[in-house]
């Protein structure tokens, strides 16, 4: 009888401990973009930043060109260039400040 409360215990344990999932969570708000950028490149910038961090939360391999924004950029054609431009720095910009700090 000892045997089998053991055996079940351990059985438990084990299937419990395979039950826990590692979770990447990013904490990393948009820095205000540089004021050097015009309006649409800073719309761009802050749509960047969050691309980026989007892609890092659900670890996927970091790619620009993925992003609907950025092929199709939400403003007026004469700015395409300009939010590209920002949508760029933004993504890079996460991308280049690293891991969050551990608690």
């Amino acid at each position: 009888m000892k045997r089998w409360i053991a055996v079940a215990v351990l059985l438990i344990t084990v299937g419990l401990a395979g039950c826990a999932h590692r979770m990447v969570v990013v904490y990393a708000s948009a820095p205000t973009p540089p004021a050097a950028l015009n309006e649409a490149a800073q719309h761009g910038y802050q749509d960047g930043f969050e691309a980026a961090r989007r892609d890092v939360a659900d670890q996927r391999p970091p790619d620009i060109a993925r992003h609907p924004r950025f092929r199709k950029p939400p403003v007026p054609p004469p700015a395409f260039e300009n939010y590209r431009s920002g949508f760029k720095a933004g993504y890079d910009a996460f991308l280049r400040q690293g891991p969050p700090p551990r608690q």
